[in-house]
C-alpha cells in the first residue's frame, strides 16, 4: 500500500512515518508534500499514484481544502489536524477518517483498517460547504470555579494547567490556588485555544506560557517545570493551596509538544 503525507511540519510528519513504520508495516510512504501548490503538483504527476494520502489541514500556504478546489484527488483521505473542531465536525458529518494530534497509535490503526475496507465517497462540495459556513472559532476567557459553596470566575490567561487526579478534574492557576472544575478534560479543551493549551497526556492540559523549563526522562518522556511567576489571580487570594503533580509529556506526544513549544 502506498501512502502520500501532506504534511507542514518536518517533526510532525517524521513522526507519522515512523507510526506507520512500527504499526503499519505494510504501508509505504512513496511522498510527502507540505503546501497546497507543491502537493496539487505531486497529484498531477500520472506517475503518481497513492493508495492513500494523510493530509493535515494546515499547510505551509494555506488550508488544505484549496487541493480539493484545484484538483480530483485519486485516493482515499486521512485528515490529520490539532482540535480544530469545526473541522472534524464537518469530517464527521461527511464520514470522513481523521486523525487528532498528537495521533495515537491505536486511532492511526482504526483510520487505516477502515481506508483498507471500503474506499470512502468524498463529497467535495458538501465538505467544502460545511467549512464555509463556519464562524469563526470563539475560545473561552474564564471559567467558571467550584471553591466549596463559592463560585470563582478565573481568566483563561491566569490558568497553568488543568490535570485528572483520584478521578476529580483540577484547575492550577498562576498564584498556585488549585480548583475542582467541573466536566471533563475534552470538554475544556475544546473551549480552549489550541495555540495556547496543549494536552500532553490524558490526564493533562498545558498552558504554553506556563512552561518555565523541560526536561528530557528516560524512555522518551519529558518533564515540565511551572513558571509560576507573577502575581495572584482572582477575588479570592486566600483560597487553598494544595499540591500539584508532576507535569509529564507523554511519550507519543513528545514531538507535537516541542513543534507547539516553539511556535
Amino acid at each position: 500500500m502506498h501512502a502520500l503525507i501532506i504534511e507542514d511540519e518536518p517533526m510532525a510528519r517524521k513522526s507519522l512515518e515512523r507510526l506507520l513504520g512500527a504499526y503499519c508495516p505494510d504501508i509505504t510512504v512513496i511522498g510527502a508534500t507540505s503546501g497546497v501548490q507543491d502537493s496539487v503538483a505531486w497529484l498531477s504527476d500520472p506517475a503518481h499514484r497513492p493508495d492513500l494520502i494523510f493530509m493535515d489541514v494546515e499547510l505551509a500556504d494555506g488550508k488544505c481544502f484549496e487541493i480539493f478546489r484545484q484538483i480530483d484527488v485519486p485516493a482515499p483521505v486521512i485528515m490529520t489536524t490539532a482540535y480544530d473542531n469545526y473541522a472534524i465536525k464537518a469530517f464527521e458529518v461527511n464520514s470522513i477518517d481523521y486523525l487528532l494530534k498528537p495521533i495515537e497509535p491505536a486511532a492511526l490503526l482504526r483510520a487505516v483498517e477502515r481506508c483498507r475496507s471500503k474506499v470512502p465517497a468524498l463529497d467535495v462540495g458538501k465538505l467544502l460547504g460545511a467549512l464555509a459556513d463556519r464562524s469563526e472559532k470563539v475560545y473561552k476567557e474564564r471559567f467558571l470555579m467550584r471553591y466549596g459553596d463559592h463560585i470563582v470566575p478565573v481568566k483563561t490567561s491566569d490558568i497553568l494547567c488543568f490535570y485528572s487526579e483520584d478521578k476529580d478534574n483540577h484547575v492550577v492557576c498562576r498564584d498556585r490556588t488549585v480548583y475542582l472544575l467541573d466536566g471533563s478534560l475534552d470538554a475544556a479543551a475544546a473551549d480552549l485555544d489550541p495555540d495556547r493549551f496543549f494536552k500532553i497526556s490524558r490526564s493533562c492540559i498545558l498552558a504554553k506560557d506556563a512552561v518555565g523549563r523541560v526536561t528530557r526522562l528516560a524512555g522518551g518522556r519529558l518533564e515540565v517545570q511551572l513558571d509560576t511567576a507573577g502575581t495572584p489571580s482572582g477575588p479570592d487570594r486566600n483560597s487553598k493551596k494544595t499540591r500539584i503533580p508532576d507535569i509529564i509529556v507523554a511519550r507519543s506526544r513528545t514531538d507535537e509538544f516541542l513543534i507547539w513549544l516553539e511556535k
